[in-house]
């Protein structure tokens, strides 16, 4: 019979390669959970484990939110929302050299902040946009890159479904996370507006100036925008002040984009429906994951390979932030092969026990939370690096005339970008720790 950790370390050799043949990462992490733990302890033992595994997973009262913020971000795609935010984001700033594309930013923060989807963020933001960017001839390049990268910011703007899911996983408090991710949320989209500043004055002519608008137009489309506003208001301000909790605040949210769509006849019935539908099918992939995870992480943790994994590097004479730095660069591999959210929810697991037992001058809990957040924005990456690069796909299916290499190309300026807010936040944790010390 195989040693324990060596039976693990085969088990991660046998989960890599599955993902790297594309198979979905919810039936590699069962499949390998199921057949090592049957290899380990025997049927007997999985059958024990099976009877109330999925229950004690799914009851979670914590998980109850995700259904309902990824139905308030689909119910806000279908509203209409996503254009007056461009409209209004355009109206400001277009008249600028590169204008255009720094609209297009902000609206992709304003309804990330609705959505909590970076995909999903992409996806109707690219509707919206991409065809303002075309009108004024931006390079193709500049065009498709500031909609790819503009996505990410979904992620980690709250509401955010990783962020949460990072919480849960971690067992921390979600209303914490939410609070910690909001000034490094900004700051991405201020170093988004900067590298597209920097960008068209190094290579002119992709990003000209569009056209100034009438007061009346402006006061219009700033007034339009009074609704996302007083949602994002109320559900966030909501949580942050301790009115109601994450849960409830989602089923708030849900309802006031829903009332605002009928009442303004931006949605209808089917509209509903289909975002209902929608909604079951994410939520269902994100369980079928988590129980996935679940099954993974009892494997692995009775062969000891995560405590093994922390071991060697706290032992290996590395310094804190020499380890840190391996681990960020672990996850910028990880993002090359595999989702967002499948990202956390397989690698956490292993990584926080070897965070949790070093020392970086934090408390435990604020530990979780920089740490959280410094991989939130790393995990950004991986959905605008190749050769997945989610969001790179998911504008090339919107503008198929531009080759996917030309469009990988325009985000690596924002690449660097996010590289540098990286470097600040693992430099500066008070980034990200700030407005959690004033809340707590």
């Amino acid at each position: 019979m195989l040693d324990p950790l060596v039976l693990g370390f085969c088990g991660l050799a046998v989960l890599f390669f599955l993902i790297a043949v594309r198979v979905p990462i919810a039936y590699t992490m069962i499949l390998v959970g199921i057949a090592g733990t049957i290899a380990q302890s025997g049927p007997t033992v999985l059958l024990y484990q099976l009877k109330d595994l999925a229950y004690s997973q799914f009851s979670n009262y914590d998980l109850s939110v995700l259904p309902m913020f990824i139905l308030m971000g689909g119910l806000a795609s279908r509203c209409g929302l996503s254009r007056d935010l461009f409209r209004c984001a355009n109206a400001w700033l277009g008249r600028f050299r590169g204008g255009v594309a720094m609209a297009a930013i902000a609206a992709c923060a304003g309804f990330g902040a609705l959505c909590g989807s970076s995909t999903a963020t992409a996806s109707t933001m690219g509707q919206v946009a991409l065809p303002e960017l075309r009108r004024y001839r931006y390079s193709p390049a500049l065009a498709t890159g500031t909609i790819a990268a503009g996505g990410t910011l979904g992620i980690l703007i709250p509401p955010s479904v990783v962020l949460i899911v990072y919480a849960i996983i971690v067992e921390t408090n979600i209303v914490t996370m939410f609070a910690a991710a909001l000034i490094p949320g900004i700051l991405a989209m201020l170093l988004f507006m900067i590298t597209i500043a920097v960008y068209v004055r190094l290579v002119p002519g992709a990003g000209p100036e569009g056209e100034a608008v009438q007061r009346q137009e402006l006061l219009d489309a700033s007034l339009a925008v009074i609704p996302v506003a007083v949602i994002f208001g109320v559900v966030i301000g909501g949580i942050y002040a301790g009115i109601y909790n994450p849960t409830a605040a989602g089923a708030i949210g849900v309802f006031l984009v829903g009332l605002y769509g009928f009442a303004m006849r931006r949605m209808n019935w089917q509209a509903f429906l289909d975002a209902l539908l929608e909604t079951a099918r994410t939520s269902g992939m994100i369980f079928l994951i988590l129980l996935g995870a679940e099954l993974l992480k009892i494997f692995m943790a009775r062969a000891g390979v995560p405590q093994a994994a922390a071991d060697f590097l706290q032992n290996s004479g590395m310094t804190p932030y020499e380890i840190l730095v391996l681990i960020i660069v672990i996850f910028l591999i990880f993002g090359c092969l595999m989702d967002s959210l499948s990202m956390v929810i397989l690698a956490i697991p292993f990584f926080w026990p070897v965070i949790a037992g070093i020392d970086f001058g934090l408390g435990p809990d604020e530990t979780k939370i920089w740490f959280g957040i410094i991989i939130l924005v790393v995990v950004e990456l991986g959905l605008i690096t190749p050769p997945v690069g989610l969001n790179v796909f998911i504008i090339n299916s919107l503008s198929p005339d531009v080759p996917m290499r030309r469009t990988f190309a325009g985000v690596m300026p924002f690449f660097a970008s996010e590289i540098v807010r990286v470097a600040l936040l693992v430099a500066f944790p008070a980034i990200s720790l700030l407005l959690p010390r004033l809340l707590g």
